[in-house]
């Protein structure tokens, strides 16, 4: 076929043109090129197609997903928590001249620390599986430290439990009670750096803010848990470890959301991020609640449930919204191809 043949103003194979003649449809532009430089362009060019989004194989998640379960590991994380910072909480109580709250939060950080264990043992399904996680001192792995920690804190927490209630071995109690006041902020603490040392997006990204998190939590759990054991005279420690750890969990979880940018979806949609909204609305009420409330015990009461329970909340959604995201290959991928970006911005900027 001639190229008189050709109606006019129809583009044929060879129309392939360097101006902007309007005569030609845009795909048909064409562009300079790089001079065998692929993934740079020159200044005035233009690419022909959208730049490629990231979709795996036929969507199925990048990663293998944890196979804990919500009951047992969320609960896991929250009741350790509880218990790390009342043995702290109890100690100073018992420093301070308070021997019911002292008493009461000792009983609750035996109770909690026994719970904590069994859901553990129960995810892992055997009992051995634990103890032989400590054959071995792993200073580089948060589940070998954590383990120690499990295994030293929690028979002086008992310890000092048993004889807080009893009376009886007075000398051995306080000592397990400082003991165990020693080992519980890193008990509350260590359960944000280990899920923060897995692949799951929302939880590794986090590990800045995760462990800050997660002790401000356990203090107002610990708090709240004061309220309702102690009397109203002996409430002060209680209700500032209430405050102090209610601002620290709003605070800390905000700015996990705000840095996170994108990956942050998970932590406000769906399961995990409706209970993390609740944990907000719950320890939010209580510390208002606190403010105003006064010494008034039935607002102590009140306050201690509602922290109690937007510290659960919390704790849920955050394992929750970490199973989310490992189920999304988007939440692996997009972080990654952010870090290679900036990794190759920093190599282009002259030194």
């Amino acid at each position: 076929m001639n190229r008189s043949d050709v109606p006019a103003g129809t583009a044929t194979m060879t129309d392939v043109r360097l101006d902007r003649a309007p005569d030609l449809p845009a795909e048909r532009d064409a562009v300079v090129g790089s001079a065998g430089r692929p993934g740079r362009r020159q200044r005035g060019e233009r690419l022909m197609v959208p730049k490629a989004e990231f979709r795996s194989y036929y969507g199925r998640p990048v990663l293998n997903g944890p196979t804990w379960q919500a009951p047992d590991i969320a609960g896991y994380l929250f009741l350790g928590g509880l218990a790390g910072a009342s043995s702290t909480l109890a100690a100073a109580a018992e420093l301070t001249g308070r021997p019911a709250l002292a008493r009461g939060l000792k009983a609750g950080a035996a109770t909690a620390i026994a719970g904590s264990l069994y859901s553990l043992v129960h995810d892992l399904g055997r009992p051995e599986r634990f103890v032989n996680m400590l054959r071995v001192v792993k200073v580089t792995s948060p589940m070998s430290i954590g383990s120690w920690l499990l295994a030293g804190y929690a028979p002086m927490a008992i310890a000092a439990a048993g004889s807080a209630v009893t009376g009886r071995l007075p000398v051995p109690g306080r000592l397990a009670t400082i003991g165990a006041a020693l080992l519980g902020p890193a008990v509350a603490a260590y359960t944000g750096a280990l899920i923060s040392n897995t692949a799951v997006p929302a939880w590794h990204e986090g590990h800045r803010e995760m462990p800050l998190l997660f002790v401000g939590s356990a203090a107002a759990s610990a708090g709240g848990l004061g309220l309702l054991v102690g009397p109203g005279a002996e409430s002060g420690p209680a209700r500032r470890a209430a405050l102090l750890g209610a601002v620290a969990e709003l605070t800390m979880t905000r700015r996990l959301e705000q840095r996170l940018g994108p990956l942050a979806e998970p932590l406000q949609q769906d399961t995990g991020g409706a209970l993390i909204r609740a944990g907000k609305v719950l320890s939010a009420t209580a510390a208002l609640t606190l403010a105003l409330g006064g010494r008034n015990r039935k607002a102590g009461v009140a306050a201690g449930v509602a922290l109690l329970a937007g510290s659960l909340c919390t704790r849920f959604g955050i394992f929750h919204a970490g199973l989310a995201s490992a189920r999304d290959p988007k939440y692996t991928v997009g972080p990654q191809r952010e870090r290679l970006a900036a990794r190759d911005r920093a190599a282009k900027e002259p030194t």
